[in-house]
This record gives structure tokens, sequence and C-alpha cells, in this order.
């Protein structure tokens, strides 16, 4: 597999080549936050440290572009936790904009000071209060309701971990898989869910009891739509196509099953990662050196983290 660079860079082709990824990502991503809200305060190792690995595994800017994308989708198969999110946000006509508030909870809950973790949880938590209504079928849910959380955060751990998994040049052990689990129901407890399981096996199953509850209906399909149709510049688009193909790649079975997708031959499937490995490896040098987990990496050992500005 190549390394970006391929041969070592001046010093001003280095920070022109930063910025401008940089810049990539922000526009993929549609995120606004600042790295300065993660260089305070100095040796605070935030919810987990730097050895965790929910560290090593939220690194990977491509894993968790396609974990994140496959986790909206399977997560819309639950009407009743679609219906909160149909209900009172504005994802359907602004995509990125979602993703990119999603992305700065998953960064400040991961890499930022135990502070700024507990407060934008607690912001969430807030939010989730006055979230409340009925779905279509006229069911009451409300947003902060514990067995919605729990789908929601099984789905979102198990669609990250499967992501990393598949797209890693070393994949995690079958311990270290458990040990993120573990890690993880850090945030899902403080957010609300309960009888989390802490294990990879325990996870999968755990998915597969709430089969009875999901429906492909109107607006999950809507969902997947809008998802395919991710809002790119023309020339993110082939890197954002490999990331969707990889999305639904990563998809358990049962999911595949539920939304009548059939699963793509091994070949197809391996060829796609081979690629999207490739186009990848400019984001993960750039975020290596002066992204979110380096920024905090550096704040963590208490030392004044250095970055370029766009």
């Amino acid at each position: 597999m190549p390394v970006f660079p391929p041969f070592p860079l001046p010093p001003f082709l280095t920070d022109f080549a930063l910025q401008r990824i940089g810049e990539r990502v922000r526009s993929i991503t549609g995120s606004q936050s600042s790295l300065a809200d993660f260089t305070v305060p100095l040796g605070d190792p935030g919810l987990f440290g730097p050895n965790a690995m929910v560290w090593r595994v939220h690194a990977d800017f491509t894993a968790m572009m396609v974990g994140g994308l496959s986790s909206l989708m399977v997560q819309s198969l639950h009407p009743r936790a679609l219906a909160a999110v149909w209900d009172h946000s504005d994802f359907r006509n602004n995509l990125k904009a979602r993703l990119g508030r999603t992305a700065y909870f998953v960064a400040a809950t991961t890499y930022g000071g135990q502070a700024l973790a507990k407060k934008t949880i607690a912001r969430v938590n807030s939010i989730h209060a006055h979230v409340k209504g009925t779905d279509l079928q006229g069911r009451a849910y409300v947003a902060n309701e514990p067995a919605l959380l729990r789908w929601v955060h099984l789905v979102e751990v198990a669609s990250f971990l499967t992501a990393f998994q598949h797209l890693a040049k070393q994949p995690l052990s079958e311990q270290d898989c458990d040990q993120y689990i573990e890690e993880m129901t850090t945030v899902g407890h403080l957010l609300g869910a309960v009888n989390l399981p802490t294990t990879w096996q325990t996870t999968q199953q755990a998915l597969q009891d709430y089969q009875a509850e999901l429906s492909f209906d109107d607006r999950a399909q809507q969902i997947i739509h809008i998802i395919e149709n991710y809002p790119t510049d023309w020339s993110e688009k082939p890197f954002m196509a490999l990331v969707l193909a990889a999305a639904f790649d990563v998809m358990p079975a049962w999911a595949l099953d539920s939304i009548r997708r059939e699963p793509s031959c091994a070949v197809a499937v391996h060829i796609r990662r081979l690629a999207l490995l490739a186009a990848a490896e400019p984001v993960q040098w750039m975020l290596n050196k002066q992204g979110v987990a380096a920024i905090a990496r550096q704040r963590a050992a208490g030392q004044q983290a250095q970055w370029q500005t766009a």
C-alpha cells in the first residue's frame, strides 16, 4: 500500500499540502470545529486517554466516514428513533451540517479534555430532554428514552468498529474489539443508555434482538436516498462514491436484507477497499500530523500543540 507522500516534501510544499487537504476534509464533513478546543488543559487525558482503543479507532478518518454513514442508514430502520430525528431536525435538507455536528460530538467525547467531553454530552442531553412526539403509527417517543438511546449507541459503535476492521491495515484483535466496545459504554451511559453489552459478540446479538421493532418504511427509504446523494463538490465525488459503497459493504447481513439490498461479491468489495485506502492516504497523512487526535495526544502529554491554520 503506498504511503503519502511517496517522497519527502520541502517544508513550504508540506505546509501547502496540509492546508489544502485540511480544507478538503472540512468541505467533505461540514466540520466547523476549532482545533483550539482540543489543546487544553495540558496533561488532561480526556475520558479515555491516548492508549485507549477508542483513540485508535476514531483516528481513522475514512473508517469513521464509512461507519458514520452506515450507522445513519441502519439507525433509520427504527421508526421511533427516526421520528425523533425527522420531526426535530433539518437533517433531510442539511445532511452535511448534521454530520458535522455528529463528528464534533465524537471528536469532543473521544479527544477533548474531560470538561469539554462532559459539557458536550450535557448539551446533547439537554436537547434530548425536549425532543418528544409520535411516530407514523402513533407510538410515543422521547429522545432520552433509554431503549432508543441504546439502539442508537449500539448501531453507532458496531458501525464504527466494523468499518475500522474493514479498512484498517492492522485490524484489532478480538480482545481489542471487546475493549473498544467496553470503553464506548462510558459515553453511552453518560447519554442515558442502559444495559449496554461490553463485548463485540454480545453487541451483535443485542442489535439482532431489535429486528422485530424495525421497518424499512417510506421515511427510512428517503433517508437512504438522501445519504446516497451526499452533497459534495465535483472533485470530491469519486472519493465519496467509494465511501458510500463501503458504507453498504460494512452493513450487517440482516440490515442489508431489511433494506432489500443484495451484498456485493467479495471481489468487488475488495477492489473498492483497495481503491478507498489509496484515496484516503493523503487525508490520513494530514490528520496524523495536525488532526484532532494528534493535537489531543500532544495535550495529554503536557505539550503545547502546534498546527497550521487554513
